[in-house]
């Protein structure tokens, strides 16, 4: 990894646009996602616990269906601030996230019986990254690549 990221909280959060490729290794379908992903404090007013919501949302195409998609994750700081736990929205462990250079949360994992999701990450820059999921087992052949670029906000100024 050429970037190291030792605040993870403070790279996530904002706006970044989201592009997804993803294929069914299976039947050969596939797909792509495009929209936009926000890190936003939980609770803006009480912002005590540091945790973030990753709220995604855009269009899918998959197969025959196209279509808006939108989905939900809670962030919350871990042991150090270059680590973070993501859960699902009704709590359970999803996996462990840091971006650190030398961090084994570069790689992660989820058991969804009965099938087996591994992930991996690649810091680009300040700017970007990517992740791509590997999903094998008996219900699931998938290889999902994403990559994340913050959305840069254009400022328009006046001349006179």
């Amino acid at each position: 990894m050429s970037y190291s990221v030792p605040d993870l909280r403070a790279y996530l959060s904002g706006a970044w646009t989201v592009e997804r490729s993803l294929l069914d290794r299976a039947t050969g379908i596939r797909g792509t996602f495009s929209g936009t992903v926000t890190f936003r404090a939980r609770d803006e007013a009480n912002d005590d616990d540091g945790a973030l919501v990753q709220c995604e949302s855009g269009r899918l195409r998959w197969g025959q269906h196209e279509g808006p998609a939108t989905r939900e994750y809670v962030w919350r700081p871990g042991a150090s601030p270059e680590t973070m736990d993501v859960f699902f929205p009704d709590g359970r462990f999803f996996h462990r996230v840091s971006l650190s250079a030398d961090s084994p949360g570069l790689r992660g994992e989820h058991w969804c019986d009965p099938d087996d999701y591994r992930v991996s990450y690649t810091v680009v820059g300040p700017d970007e990254f990517r992740y791509e999921w590997d999903v094998r087992g008996p219900r699931k052949d998938l290889l999902l690549t994403t990559t994340l670029r913050r959305h840069v906000r254009r400022v328009h100024t006046l001349r006179t």
